[in-house]
């Protein structure tokens, strides 16, 4: 019933769809501004930026795993990033999100990465639970940072956007 697989690019509509279930889930269905064109250009040629697992049941698709490879200077090893891990909710219950998590850890074990890493919206307490279920810790430390739109271009023309007032 249950098949992994590596997506090829005649998936792109379907990884597309299945970004967009995961931002509407995610109550930012706005943000999610990718297009087939993206994908194919930076998944499926040259020199890959990321790759897709995709979970079928029964020959639908049913989830995804979107994931790159980063870098750990102090481990001086390779890590693998799951930037995205998604079932459809008629899918779940099934263990889909944990044979794609099963399956990745043995990408990143067969590779020779120091760790498997991913981030979890706070307000997911099912997802939180699960992964804990699984071994994962969470990283409290460490806070998310981001650059973008407007403040990344002004970031990369040298300046700094101007404080936000409180």
């Amino acid at each position: 019933m249950l098949r992994l697989r590596r997506a090829v690019a005649a998936d792109v509509p379907e990884i597309l769809a299945l970004i967009r279930d995961l931002a509407e889930y995610e109550r930012e269905p706005h943000q999610a501004t990718a297009t087939a064109e993206d994908l194919l250009r930076d998944g499926f040629s040259g020199a890959p930026r990321f790759f897709v697992e995709l979970a079928e049941w029964d020959g639908q698709v049913a989830g995804f795993a979107f994931w790159f490879f980063n870098y750990s200077t102090w481990q001086g090893r390779p890590g693998l990033y799951l930037e995205d891990l998604f079932v459809r909710p008629a899918f779940r219950g099934r263990g889909l999100g944990k044979a794609l998590l099963v399956h990745l850890a043995r990408l990143a074990v067969a590779e020779g990465c120091g760790r498997f890493q991913w981030q979890v919206l706070d307000w997911n307490t099912p997802a939180l639970e699960f992964y804990e279920a699984l071994g994962a810790k969470r990283l409290g430390e460490w806070i998310t940072m981001r650059v973008s739109g407007p403040e990344l271009e002004q970031l990369a023309a040298g300046g700094a956007p101007a404080p936000r007032a409180p």
